[in-house]
């Protein structure tokens, strides 16, 4: 039986399609998590204490105030406005969209330190 040069690379794609695709994360409060391959898109209720865990850190929305949201991620507080991304802890976080109700926010790997 033959290897393809490609198997290795499959098999570790593979694996990390399972990994993002199975790491769905933890919410508390109301938070709705869904991961793929461009990260974790977290919708947290506006009101409330909602904290969710993401790739192996703790998201928690603190508060929303004139169109940015401040945010905490592994441990530091970043307010970041509707549209935009900052580079928390190894990871890039981005304000999606803001209603009166939820606030959306897309973590993903590879954002440097702030």
């Amino acid at each position: 039986m033959s290897r393809t040069p490609s198997s290795p690379i499959v098999r570790g794609v593979l694996a990390v399609l399972v990994v993002l695709l199975t790491a769905t994360g933890c919410g508390a409060g109301g938070s709705n998590t869904e991961c793929g391959l461009n990260g974790c898109t977290v919708t947290f209720p506006r009101s409330g204490d909602a904290s969710v865990s993401v790739l192996g850190v703790t998201a928690q929305l603190v508060g929303v105030d004139a169109g940015a949201a401040t945010i905490t991620v592994a441990g530091q507080t970043v307010t970041v406005p509707v549209g935009g991304e900052t580079q928390v802890q190894g990871f890039a976080v981005g304000v999606q969209s803001v209603t009166d109700t939820e606030v959306v926010v897309l973590v993903r790997p590879g954002g440097g330190e702030q």
